[in-house]
């Protein structure tokens, strides 16, 4: 298990490594690298998502119970999180972003390793994973702006932002493609593979691009709190809801990951829009991205090996 592990973080490592030398010793153009997060936001990787729902093979995965699991544990440590909001040192706008840290993860990052671990079952129950919680977390982290970010939303403003994130309007897309049994046309479904397959390796360069250690150093205190809650709090609360519902296999394996997943870049951009604290976010996320590559294994193999019979 633990030669797989590091086997399947190896790649990501490599190509967050990559973006990061290649945003320091500027090989491509400043301007390249937001407008290569919002192809990646807003088309590759919501058609990742669309794919990979609509041409899963589910019928032999736990669905239910895995998506039970996951809305689960994350409600949790996000009721835990706002109830400790007023034990936190900071202001409402760095609250929503230690929130966005604890409970949003990397898209890229948990799929390409799950995909590694488990091949084309771990794509489908990646793509179930990702059904579960794209639309729960983007839900709070809403909520949780309208109520403590600087930029308050009205209900009208709630609403628009939680219709338009195209991440949720993917995976509502490939569910009902995946329900009705309608599927992909052979004619687009190629081109839309391969647009999906395209935002594993940018989004990860994206993330390696946007690391910035010198914000990480300036916040010890949240982005400690928000990385001990990624890290300890949400893959610990996702295994007692897998215990609880007989959760096993590599489903489970896959539930911890996802669950233990750095916050996703896209988290920045949303603290930007939303009137959150978007340089705390970049240090947080930053912090989280090195920590993982420690963090990621450590989690599975202590986690599974508790369970295992």
């Amino acid at each position: 298990m633990t030669g797989t592990v590091l086997l399947a973080l190896l790649p990501v490592i490599l190509l967050i490594a990559l973006g990061h030398w290649l945003r320091r010793r500027a090989f491509l153009a400043g301007g390249f690298w937001p407008q290569a997060e919002r192809l990646g936001y807003f088309l590759l990787l919501p058609t990742l998502f669309l794919h990979g729902l609509a041409t899963a093979h589910l019928q032999s995965l736990p669905v239910g119970v895995l998506a039970a699991v996951l809305i689960l544990s994350t409600l949790t440590v996000s009721a835990l999180l706002t109830a400790a909001r007023r034990f936190m040192p900071i202001d409402g706008a760095g609250f929503t972003s230690v929130f966005q840290g604890s409970v949003r993860f990397n898209n890229y990052v948990g799929i390409t390793i799950a995909a590694g671990l488990f091949g084309a079952q771990g794509v489908a129950l990646a793509a179930i994973c990702n059904a579960a919680i794209v639309p729960t977390v983007n839900v709070l982290c809403v909520l949780v702006f309208a109520r403590y970010g600087s930029a308050r939303l009205s209900a009208r403003g709630i609403l628009r932002q939680i219709a338009a994130n195209p991440l949720v309007l993917a995976c509502l897309g490939g569910m009902l493609l995946q329900g009705t049994g309608l599927g992909l046309p052979p004619g687009p479904e190629p081109a839309l593979r391969a647009l999906g397959a395209a935002s594993l390796p940018l989004g990860l360069l994206c993330v390696g691009a946007a690391l910035d250690f010198g914000t990480a150093r300036r916040w010890v205190g949240p982005v400690a709190g928000a990385s001990a809650a990624k890290f300890l709090l949400m893959p610990a609360a996702t295994l007692l809801a897998a215990l609880a519902f007989g959760l096993r296999g590599p489903a489970l394996v896959t539930a911890l990951l996802f669950q233990a997943m750095p916050t996703a870049s896209s988290a920045y951009i949303m603290a930007r829009q939303l009137g959150g604290d978007a340089p705390l976010m970049a240090g947080i996320a930053a912090a989280q991205t090195v920590l993982a590559m420690a963090a990621i294994p450590l989690v599975l193999l202590t986690l599974t090996v508790m369970v295992a019979p």
